[in-house]
Parts: C-alpha cells; sequence; structure tokens
C-alpha cells in the first residue's frame, strides 16, 4: 500500500521535537553554505527580555541626582565614592553601575556597550501583559497588530539563503516578538531540536525524511557541531540557570554557522513589589544572573561578536519611591543595554528628565524621555541593513536617531 502523506502524518506516530512553527518551518528552504565565511559575516541581534517590568534606577543608578536617594532610604544604591565596593560602579560621574552588573562593566570601558535611560513605551498601561504586548509588537497602544517587531522585520529583509535557524527563541513558546508569517521556530534545549518516532518504523522514517528533507538537512546540520559536547570559550562559565543555559544556546548556534540572523531569549523575575533589597538581597540576585550572563555571552563569542548586537528590553520600570514592603510598584521609564561590537558604547544615552517630585510622570515613575522605537530602530537600520522600519514599526517617525550603531 502506498503511504499517502496524510496517512503519515496521522498515523506513524511522529513527533516534531521543539518545533513551535512547524508549518511554516518545514517550508523552508535547505540550508546555505554557512561555513564559507558569510555565516560568520552576517548580522546578528540577540534580543533579551526582562519579564517583570526592571527597576532602572536600580540597574543604572543615578546617583548624581539629589533625589535619587531621598526617596528611597532603604534601598538606593549607594554613592560610588562614600560607599567602596557596595555602592554602584561609577560610569561617567552621575550614573553608575548597581555592584551586581560589575561584569558589564569592562564591555561599557572598552566601547562595546551603551545605556539608554529614560527609555520605553509612550503607552501609559501599568498592565504587565499589555506592556509586554505593546513592546514585542512594536505599536504602543495598539492592540490590532497582530504579529511581532522581529517578525516584521524578517518579512521586510527576506534572505534568499534563509535556514530554518534564521530566527530562534530559546524559549518553550514562540514569544509575541517574533510571531508572524515569516518562518521562525522555539525550543527549549538545542539537543532536543530534532524528529523522533514514537514506534520505529524505519519505512516512515524514510518517507518523513523525503517529505522534509530540508528539516532533516537542517537537524543533521546541527548534530553534525555536536551540541551536547559544546565547550565554551576558555575562562567563560554560564549561570547555572534556565536564563544562563538560553544564553549558551544562542552562542552554541552563531558558533555552528547554521544561518542565525535572530535570537531571542528572556528571564523572569524582575516585578520586585517586596524585598527589592539595595546592593544585596532579591534584585542584587537577578541582576548578577542578568550581568553575568550576558558578560558570557559576549566573551564566548570573542570575535563573532563584531558584527552581532546584543538588546535588552523590559516592558515598564518601577516607582520612584519606596513602597511600605521595602519593594517598588509599577513605574513608567526604564533603561535597556545594547552590546556589541558595531556599537558606539561607553556612553549613557537619552535626556535624563530629573527626579525632582515636578518632573515625574505622573508624580511617581521616572519620565519617559525615549521611545524603545528609537533605539531598535536605530539597531535594525545601523545594524541589520533594514531600508524602511516603517514597515517594521508603524506609524512610528523616527525624529532625532541615537546612533548607537
Amino acid at each position: 500500500m502506498a503511504i499517502t502523506r496524510r496517512y503519515f502524518l496521522k498515523s506513524g506516530g511522529v513527533v516534531l521535537a521543539s518545533f513551535a512553527t512547524a508549518p511554516s518551518f518545514l517550508t523552508r528552504t535547505a540550508l546555505a553554505q554557512a561555513d564559507s565565511g558569510r555565516g560568520i559575516d552576517r548580522p546578528i541581534i540577540i534580543a533579551i527580555f526582562q519579564r517583570g517590568a526592571a527597576d532602572g534606577i536600580s540597574m543604572v543608578v543615578p546617583f548624581g541626582d539629589k533625589h535619587y536617594s531621598a526617596v528611597r532610604p532603604q534601598i538606593a544604591i549607594p554613592d560610588p565614592a562614600r560607599s567602596g565596593s557596595e555602592g554602584a560602579i561609577d560610569l561617567d560621574g552621575f550614573f553608575g553601575l548597581h555592584p551586581s552588573l560589575e561584569a558589564l562593566k569592562p564591555l561599557f570601558d572598552t566601547g562595546h556597550l551603551a545605556i539608554v535611560h529614560a527609555v520605553g513605551s509612550p503607552d501609559n498601561t501599568r498592565s504587565h501583559f499589555d506592556a509586554q504586548d505593546y513592546m514585542e509588537s512594536g505599536a504602543p497602544g495598539n492592540k490590532s497588530v497582530s504579529d511581532g517587531w522581529l517578525n516584521r522585520y524578517l518579512q521586510a529583509s527576506p534572505s534568499p539563503d534563509a535556514t530554518p535557524f534564521r530566527a530562534v527563541a530559546l524559549n518553550a513558546t514562540l514569544p509575541r516578538s517574533l510571531s508572524g508569517s515569516a518562518p521562525t521556530v522555539a525550543m527549549l534545549r538545542v539537543t532536543d531540536f530534532g524528529i523522533r518516532a514514537q514506534q520505529a518504523n524505519p519505512e516512515i522514517e524514510a518517507m518523513f525524511a523525503d517529505l522534509y528533507k530540508d528539516t532533516f538537512d537542517a537537524v543533521k546540520k546541527l548534530r553534525s557541531v555536536n551540541p551536547q559536547q559544546y565547550t565554551p570559550a576558555s575562562g567563560v562559565q554560564y549561570p547555572n540557570s534556565a536564563f544562563g543555559q538560553a544564553l549558551l544556546q544562542i552562542a552554541q548556534l552563531v558558533k555552528s554557522s547554521v544561518g542565525l540572523q535572530v535570537a531571542f531569549a528572556d528571564v523572569g523575575g524582575w516585578d520586585t513589589h517586596a524585598n527589592q533589597g539595595a546592593t544585596r538581597g532579591q534584585l542584587a540576585n537577578r541582576l548578577k544572573e542578568f550581568g553575568d550572563g550576558i558578560s558570557a555571552l559576549y566573551n564566548d563569542l570573542g570575535d563573532r561578536m563584531r558584527n552581532v548586537v546584543i538588546l535588552t528590553m523590559t516592558e515598564f520600570g518601577r516607582a520612584i519611591r519606596q513602597n511600605g514592603s521595602g519593594g517598588t510598584d509599577h513605574g513608567h521609564a526604564s533603561c535597556l543595554f545594547v552590546a556589541g561590537g558595531p556599537v558606539k558604547g561607553g556612553k549613557v544615552y537619552g535626556q535624563w528628565p530629573g527626579l525632582a517630585p515636578e518632573q515625574l510622570h505622573e508624580g511617581r515613575d521616572l519620565a519617559l524621555t525615549t521611545d524603545f522605537r528609537a533605539v531598535f530602530s536605530d539597531i535594525l537600520t545601523g545594524h541589520m541593513g533594514t531600508k524602511d522600519v516603517s514597515k517594521v514599526f508603524p506609524g512610528f517617525r523616527q525624529t532625532a536617531p541615537l546612533k548607537i550603531i
């Protein structure tokens, strides 16, 4: 009996492992010749989402603003000049890194880490769900936009030699940022990427290989680099956490030259309503994992960072004043990091709005001076080669480019 495709998929007991968007993924073209040098030199963006609204003025401390310490009597990060190792790490005499982010200081000093402060969404929502949706769709306040900004970038920049690994999320499900008509894939572990049969059947496996040759080529390509035996660069140690392992696997994909152009990871735990802590405590622990992870990824990729940009984001910041539980409530603007070889770093970008009572958004939050789309657009045009960002960010007009790239 001839085995039809419908019968094969229904009765063969075949499972696609780690394919979040199987139908579009399985229709991709065959793998490009990645090791010719072109795979290494293509621009790559690695997006990291801090879910839960990270406190921007604890991450990048405005110790030079005289109003900072007064509104946070227990959780303010001390001035570096008076506190030594317990204080903020001085960047420019006004801003300092939280001491748990010390691993990022060398990147800043060498000019490969830029910070944008007082950045975020112009929409005033304090809902995590809505704010994350607006940031990932790239359309603040507009719920009619169905796809994500990174997927629209892929749509607007078609690649004739694109591989199934062009856009990958190291996640159990596909994030909103990558949702859309352009093929993308989500997977928790690189070692799980593949196809397995629930019951051994050589005929069925051969039929599947014939139907989805491109997929099998991709799987074979990835397996050929032996991801289970991956060893980071000398001296590099990733955090022993889901976030650290996600970044390690992104490094695997970049080094494997399988055609990666967009990678996505997220890290939660930033909703610090209670017991936030200052230089030590809940937030400090999250920041150490965050900073150490980015530093490990940067150093692991080494020379490949010449054409890689790491972008962090969070849906909004925290209220300026600490609350009665030693934490902070939902706010407005926050800060983000941009790291990589093409980055014009060693600088804190954006206009500082000030923390005086009359300068706060709605009398309680850090005011917004930079729309997050201005940063994302800068990276897409300067690094990824996007010609028309209006196709990625509908209705947005970039009036004064930041020129981070």
